[in-house]
C-alpha cells in the first residue's frame, strides 16, 4: 500500500462515527490526551497515589521493572525481559536456544512473522538457519515436529498465525506438538505478539498456555492498546541472556517509562475486553459470510481477527470502502488486497471496542450497501 493511499484510508477513517473494522486513528494530540486521562487513575500496582509521581526509569528499572513483573505474573512464568521490538525479542529467544542445546537450526513455519515480517533476522543478524516445520496454513503438529528430517534447538509456535488467517490449534494439538518438540531436544517458543486473545479458543488461561513454553514473547501494543515494546517471558536464566543480548542488539534503551506506563493501563483495561471481541467476532463473521459472494476465514473465527473474501478486485474494493466512509461516515471494511486467485480479494478484519455497536443485522444492511457500490464501481 502506496502512503498516499494508506493516508487517505486513515483520513477517511478519522471522519466517519461508525467503524466495524479496527479503531479510528488518533492523531498524537489526542493519544497524548488520552494517556493523560488513563494514567490519572492511580493504578493498584503502586503505592503511590500517582505514578507519574515517581521517578523515571533508568535503563529498565522504575516502571519497565514494574511491568516485567507484571507480564511475568499474568504468564506464571519466573521474570520477564522488556524489549523496544518484538523483532529483537524474538532473536533473543532464538540464540538462547541454539546457545543451550548447542543446534543452530530453528523450525519455523514459512508463514510466521519471523519469516514474513522480520526480514529474516534470526539468519542475517544472528545466523541461524531456518527449518519449515511444515507448509500447511497452520501451526505443526506433532507429526509435523517429529517428521524433521535435522535436530532443530528451538520450535516455534505463532498463536495465532496471523498470516494462515489468525489460526490456532486446539489445546491437545498444541500440547502434543510442545510434547513433540521436548522429545527432539528442542525448546519451545510462543510467538505470543496476540496471545492475549488466544485463551477463549483455547479454552485454557494465560498461565496454562504459557506453562507449555520455554519462552513466550508478548506484544505490548497489539490488541492491548499499546504504544510499543514487547516482552519475553521465561526462567531467571532466560533473562539474564536476554538483557545481555538486549544491550548488545542497542535495545537498552535510557528510558521507556512512556512504553510501559501505556502498556501497563492497557493490560489493566483493554486485556478484560478481548474475550468480548472475540465472542462478538463471530457475530460479524456470521452475518459477513452472509453477505453474496462472501467468505470469511477461520469459519467461526479463532479470535477477534479473521479474513474476509470478496469477488472482486482488490482496487474496487477500497473504492468502494472509502466513498462510503467519505458520503456515509461508516467505515465498512478496507485495506483489501488481491489473493492467489484471480478476481478475490481479501482483506483482515478486527472486531474492537468499536464493532461491539454493530449487530448483526447493522452488519447486513451496510454489507448490502458497500456491496452495492462495489458493483456500482465494476
Amino acid at each position: 500500500m502506496s502512503d498516499n493511499t494508506r493516508q487517505h484510508r486513515l483520513t477517511a477513517m478519522r471522519a466517519c462515527d461508525r467503524l466495524l473494522s479496527g479503531a479510528r486513528p488518533a492523531t498524537m494530540r489526542e493519544r497524548l490526551a488520552k494517556m493523560h486521562d488513563q494514567l490519572a487513575t492511580p493504578r493498584k500496582e503502586l503505592a503511590t497515589t500517582d505514578e507519574t509521581d515517581d521517578l523515571p526509569d533508568f535503563y529498565g528499572d522504575g516502571p519497565v521493572s514494574t511491568l516485567e513483573t507484571r507480564i511475568a505474573d499474568l504468564l506464571g512464568t519466573q521474570t520477564a525481559v522488556f524489549f523496544p521490538t518484538g523483532t529483537m525479542a524474538q532473536q533473543v529467544a532464538l540464540r538462547y536456544g541454539a546457545d543451550l542445546t548447542g543446534r543452530r537450526s530453528v523450525a519455523l513455519h514459512p508463514l510466521g512473522h519471523q519469516e514474513v515480517h522480520e526480514r529474516h533476522a534470526y539468519a542475517d543478524l544472528t545466523g541461524l538457519r531456518g527449518v519449515h516445520s511444515t507448509a500447511a496454513p497452520r501451526n505443526p503438529t506433532a507429526a509435523d515436529i517429529a517428521a524433521l528430517d535435522e535436530p532443530v534447538g528451538t520450535v516455534v509456535i505463532e498463536l495465532p498465525l496471523r498470516d494462515a488467517g489468525f489460526v490456532l490449534p486446539v489445546w491437545d494439538e498444541l500440547t502434543d506438538v510442545c510434547a513433540a518438540a521436548r522429545a527432539s531436544g528442542a525448546r519451545v517458543h510462543f510467538d505470543g505478539a496476540r496471545i492475549w486473545e488466544s485463551t477463549p479458543y483455547l479454552g485454557k488461561s494465560l498461565r496454562q498456555v504459557a506453562a507449555l513454553a520455554d519462552s513466550t514473547y508478548v506484544s505490548l501494543y497489539k490488541s492491548i492498546d499499546g504504544v510499543s515494546g514487547a516482552a519475553l517471558a521465561g526462567t531467571t536464566d532466560l533473562a539474564a541472556f536476554a538483557r545481555a543480548w538486549r544491550h548488545r542488539y542497542g535495545g537498552n534503551v535510557f528510558q521507556q517509562w512512556p512504553a510501559a506506563l501505556v502498556a501497563m493501563t492497557g493490560l489493566d483495561r483493554e486485556l478484560p475486553r478481548l474475550p468480548g471481541y472475540v465472542a462478538h467476532a463471530r457475530t460479524i463473521a456470521t452475518a459477513l459470510a452472509a453477505l453474496p459472494g462472501a467468505r470469511v476465514y477461520p469459519d467461526p473465527p479463532h479470535t477477534h481477527q479473521f479474513r474476509l473474501y470478496l469477488p472482486f478486485p482488490a482496487q474496487t474494493l477500497d473504492a468502494a470502502a472509502l466513498a462510503l466512509a467519505e458520503q456515509e461516515k461508516i467505515w465498512f471494511v478496507g485495506g483489501w488486497r488481491d489473493s492467489g486467485v484471480p478476481g478475490i480479494a481479501m482483506t483482515e478484519v478486527t472486531a474492537a471496542a468499536a464493532a461491539l455497536e454493530w449487530t448483526a443485522a447493522d452488519v447486513t444492511e451496510i454489507g448490502q450497501r458497500f456491496l452495492a457500490r462495489v458493483t456500482e464501481g465494476s
